[in-house]
């Protein structure tokens, strides 16, 4: 059986199984509860838990209540490390982080392969974490549930909007997409851009989200296009940045929690 380890463990997250599992209980203790549909999708940052820990726990209580419905998560992120064209897919039997073991869909991946500018690359998920931080989340929050772990490279966002729509399911299957907003900007600027980013989130309207606005923007769009056609809301729940978390307000990084029915 081949395993993916955790490569960020101890550096964006805790890497210790106990320290872990409380520091996200905790924040998900203090997250907000919403009063919303299940989410067919939702959009969660990425960056290390002191900064953007705070707004992913808002997206992800949201899921508590569907914790036995949802069994397939379709996780999409952005590549940071290594460059490539299309959509990266895995063969690999489950991923893991210290909180356990998630088994991979392996005949979602077989739907996936089928598609142009979607393949096997296993090398895209080499110290890549937009997917990897997600994990511990979603195995707090679900019960059981397989994994469509994909990395998304220079792609169209049409092809990314495609693969959403091949493995869109039915209420057993969430579409999770990894992205966080505007980087390195002054507080002021950044919540400027972000506010820009979550109109054109809210608006299902992609080509309005521009290159400075969302690091995982590409996926994001994908998700945009295909909700469009399968006519779902968007809502946003939270939008900070690492100013208003842990962070010096001088160079921020933007976040933002969405949920889309």
């Amino acid at each position: 059986m081949h395993i993916r380890q955790p490569c960020v463990a101890g550096y964006f997250y805790p890497g210790d199984s106990k320290e872990l599992q409380g520091t996200v209980d905790s924040l998900l203790e203090l997250a907000k509860e919403p009063q919303l549909p299940a989410p067919k999708a939702i959009i969660a940052p990425h960056a290390g838990y002191i900064y953007s820990g705070p707004i992913a726990a808002t997206i992800y209580k949201t899921l508590i209540p569907h914790k036995d419905t949802i069994k397939r998560v379709v996780l999409l992120g952005p590549a940071h490390r290594v460059g490539f064209n299309g959509i990266a897919v895995t063969k690999v039997d489950s991923f893991a982080t210290p909180l356990g073991t998630i088994p991979i869909d392996h005949d979602a991946i077989k739907d996936a392969v089928k598609l142009d500018n979607v393949a096997i690359y296993e090398h895209a998920y080499d110290r890549e974490h937009s997917l990897e931080v997600q994990l511990p989340f979603i195995q707090t929050v679900l019960n059981n549930f397989s994994l469509v772990p994909c990395v998304v490279g220079n792609a169209e966002p049409s092809t990314v909007a495609t693969l959403i729509e091949t493995l869109w399911g039915g209420q057993e299957t969430l579409i999770v997409i990894s992205s966080d907003l505007s980087h390195y900007y002054d507080y002021q600027t950044a919540q400027k851009l972000d506010k820009e980013a979550t109109k054109a989130i809210l608006a299902l309207e992609p080509q309005k989200l521009n290159n400075n606005q969302a690091c995982g923007r590409l996926p994001v769009k994908g998700l945009l296009i295909a909700a469009k056609h399968k006519g779902l809301t968007a809502t946003v729940l939270d939008l900070r940045n690492s100013g208003d978390t842990a962070g010096d307000k001088s160079r921020v990084v933007g976040y933002g929690a969405y949920h889309f029915d």
